[in-house]
């Protein structure tokens, strides 16, 4: 059993089955000094009476990878890796995580040592409640990723929640953690002598880890590399475990680990290949969600599942023939599904994701479509057999269908334009948020959104998703487009379209900006003593330049004012933070203004306000008709995002909604007191403007890239520029923005699967810039994750103690105090 960790003193009453202890650090020693490394190895295998580890006659291998002052660097860690490979090690534990999956040296290091069968157990996270916050690399699928659940069964608050967001924005994500264990409270041993209670997924790792261990050990040595694997023992793990009632499959995975369900599995386990999640039921909720939130019907955007094939034949498999829809019934011929998989599965696992639509013959149908998809693997034949290994997955799919809704009550979400770290420095929207410095959570509506997500459906909204760019639906099908903190340009097409869409087709268009200010970003840069660069924002909370762009038609833009401060809007109490201003609205249309201060002018990074400022009534919500279409505007998003926020406005998104779907006036909205008589106007010159230093074509999928229209649009336009448009995309460059041909990237390819629906053992994309890590503990674990945010942080959460932060860089993974952004217990 290899611990990668903070080390364990030799002399240590409670183990006697410490085999090895090995320092990759550059400290002149091979003891823990901060007790979290002790503390996990005798969850896994400690020997006292008090505090037994699970399987306490595992031999320890203690791989010593952070100094006293945790600092670590990715060297240490792949040193250490190929160490464990050269030793042959069966199990590792990491209690460690942090949330860049696009740090490859680390990332491609794990699919090596999985490859060389060793089976890597590691934390999913201290960042919950929040969604979208899985830690790398419990969030790979060669990996067994474990959340936290308490005694009650009960998802622990600080367990990090899926999905993962790797394949975002043109895919969906896998289906993370892939299983919770006890992680609240649980005994382990002190740093010296004693036992002790701790609580955070770097407990409920080495549950799951010292269960493995239980699990190998029953299988006689001579079989062992024969029948166990990565992907096997994950198979016996997930389909062992007893799904709790309650938590969706985003926050639970499979369920609770069982110990005795997985040893019968494992007693006759046949090598094959199988698929995780196994089953889709849209009758099954909550923990189908969000899927059983909102049925499928006729001329939605695809719905896209993503799940993960496992293949314990071989750490080498293939797609023997493309997969198969078996529907059990004639309703069963309503679906079309088109499937996108990995052609080479490798190390143990590898993607299939379904994009399923309701064909037009089923525009009416109301009820239940049941079937199978099937998929058959195959690997080469193991040493000794003459033919290869082969075997048939099974995924069984329950849905629901409903008669196409109404355009009045469909909304379309935009995630194409949506830009999130890794890779780049994306900052976070409320500039008050001190202990999450990064726009990490993947912005979508299943991720960060998705209260806002459920509270839409509960008031009778059918609201789907673009991973696209606008050219690619058909506006004549919805009642309003709804873009909320977009950070990307936009095609000069799309622009073209939307004026369009809104004034000849009666699309609405309703809009939630975020701050924008290119002084305030320059002082927010960092310089990373790792990579020896200065690391600055590439955009602000929101691209206010670009949505000036998209709105210009409609005589409408936001200003570059960093407003804060509470308000009241009919009758509700509302908070402003780090919203901006409107500079721009035609006559005609009404506008609501409010008194803030403008922070804009303060040092951002310090909160600290220049003195003598005063508060100035400054217009933040807008509400216009224009052409066959309706327009609302409002200049800050984070009332609608679960991760920070401080009240929400979900009254005030439905009233927007009710205007620009349904053209329902609210009378406060619509008094006759904020009609504007005349509009409100400035010079070009004095809108923001873009950034001259960034090169921000790196991270947009617009600056230098082709129009296309993804594998998340409707089939009939995959692969095309969009309805109506004949001519091919072309290459676009903004002024102060320097274009840079990255040739068939991630998002510039449509040929290939992994362009579309990524497949994590096939990324290309390198990361720019900082990756923060940190150990899965932390001093309160009812608060919502502001700590380990970008730290993999010890999943170890401790009741009291000194709160430290850590920072996990991109080129060198390191940890080491930082100033202010995140925190855990010191044990």
């Amino acid at each position: 059993m290899a611990i990668f960790d903070t080390g364990i003193r030799s002399d240590h009453p409670h183990f006697r089955n410490i085999k090895e202890r090995t320092n990759w650090t550059n400290e002149d020693t091979l003891n823990d000094n901060l007790g979290h490394g002790t503390f996990v190895a005798g969850v896994i295998a400690g020997q006292d009476e008090e505090c037994l580890g699970f399987a306490p006659d595992t031999e320890i291998y203690a791989f010593r990878v952070f100094t006293d002052a945790q600092v670590s660097y990715t060297s240490w860690f792949l040193d250490a890796f190929n160490y464990a490979i050269a030793t042959n090690m069966d199990v590792l534990n990491l209690s460690i995580g942090g949330p860049d999956y696009l740090d490859l040296p680390f990332v491609e290091k794990v699919w090596e040592l999985t490859a060389n069968n060793i089976i890597m157990v590691s934390a999913i996270g201290n960042d919950g409640p929040l969604y979208g916050t899985l830690n790398n690399p419990a969030d790979q699928s060669d990996v067994i990723g474990v959340g936290g659940i308490d005694y009650s069964d009960h998802i622990a608050s600080f367990s990090s929640r899926g999905m993962s967001t790797w394949e975002l924005p043109h895919g969906y994500g896998r289906v993370k953690p892939d299983i919770v264990a006890y992680g609240r409270e649980i005994m382990g041993s002190k740093i010296s002598t004693g036992c002790k209670s701790l609580s955070g997924t770097s407990v409920a790792s080495p549950v799951v880890a010292g269960i493995v261990c239980l699990l190998v050990s029953v299988i006689p040595e001579s079989k062992r590399k024969d029948i166990l694997n990565p992907a096997s023992v994950k198979q016996a793990l997930v389909e062992g475990a007893a799904k709790l009632p309650g938590p969706n499959i985003y926050e639970q995975g499979a369920g609770r680990v069982n110990l005795l369900e997985s040893f019968e599995i494992l007693m006759s386990y046949e090598p094959r290949a199988s698929i995780f999640p196994g089953v889709l039921d849209y009758t099954d909720c909550p923990y189908s969600w969000p899927f059983c939130r909102q049925p499928l019907y006729t001329g939605a955007m695809p719905v896209i599942f993503n799940a993960t094939i496992l293949n314990g034949m071989a750490v080498i498999g293939y797609v023997e023939s493309p997969p198969t829809w078996h529907p059990f019934g004639e309703e069963g011929n309503l679906l079309n599904v088109h499937f996108t998989y990995s052609d080479v599965i490798w190390p143990w696992t590898g993607y299939l994701a379904l994009h399923m639509q309701i064909k037009e013959e089923g525009a009416q149908f109301s009820g239940v479509i049941e079937g199978n998809v099937t998929v058959k693997i195959y690997s080469p034949p193991s040493p000794g057999e003459k033919s290869r290994r082969s075997s048939t997955c099974v995924l069984q799919l329950k849905l629901k269908v409903v008669p196409t809704p109404p355009r009045s009550v469909r909304i379309l979400w935009d995630q194409f334009h949506s830009i999130k770290y890794p890779p780049g420095y994306i900052p976070r929207d409320s500039l008050d948020v001190r202990n999450d410095i990064l726009d990490w959570h993947g912005d979508h509506l299943h991720t960060n959104f998705h209260i806002m997500f459920d509270t839409l459906i509960d008031a009778g909204y059918y609201i789907e998703t673009l991973g696209s760019p606008l050219t690619c639906f058909d506006a004549r099908q919805y009642g309003t487009l709804l873009l909320v903190d977009l950070e990307d340009e936009y095609f000069p097409e799309e622009i073209k379209k939307l004026r369009d869409d809104v004034i000849n087709s009666g699309l609405s268009v309703v809009v939630f900006a975020d701050w924008y200010n290119v002084d305030t970003m320059v002082k927010m840069r960092f310089f990373d003593d790792n990579t020896r660069s200065w690391w600055t924002p590439v955009t602000g909370g929101s691209n206010v330049p670009a949505l000036n762009d998209l709105l210009a038609s409609f005589g409408i833009a936001f200003g570059n004012k960093i407003l804060n401060g509470d308000f009241v809007l009919n009758g509700e109490q509302s908070r402003y933070a780090s919203g901006t201003d409107i500079l721009k609205f035609p006559r005609g249309g009404y506008l609501h203004s409010f008194p803030f201060m403008d922070s804009s002018e303060s040092v951002a990074t310090q909160n600290i306000l220049l003195s003598g400022m005063t508060k100035t009534d400054t217009p933040i919500l807008g509400l216009l008709e224009v052409g066959g279409g309706r327009i609302a505007v409002y200049g800050d998003s984070n009332c609608l995002d679960s991760s920070h926020m401080v009240t929400n406005c979900y009254g005030l998104l439905k009233k927007m909604l009710d205007f620009t779907s349904r053209n329902i006036k609210d009378p406060m909205l619509f008094s006759d007191s904020v009609r504007q008589d005349k509009p409100l106007y400035v010079d070009k010159n004095q809108l923001p403007t873009r950034r001259t230093d960034v090169n921000f074509s790196t991270y947009s999928r617009v600056i230098g890239k082709e129009l296309i229209c993804g594998r998340d649009s409707r089939f009939e336009v995959w692969g095309t520029k969009g309805y109506n448009l004949q001519v091919r995309g072309r290459n676009r460059k903004l002024p102060g923005y320097h274009v840079i041909d990255l040739g068939r990237g991630l998002n510039s390819t449509v040929d290939t699967h992994v362009s579309v629906i990524s497949n994590p053992s096939q990324k290309d994309v390198d990361s720019p810039g900082n990756n923060y890590w940190g150990f899965f503990y932390r001093d309160d674990i009812d608060m919502p994750v502001l700590v380990a945010t970008h730290w993999l942080v010890p999943a170890i959460v401790a009741i009291t103690g000194l709160l430290i932060l850590f920072w996990r860089m991109q080129k060198r993974r390191r940890r080491r105090r930082g100033s202010g952004s995140g925190r855990f217990s010191n044990l």
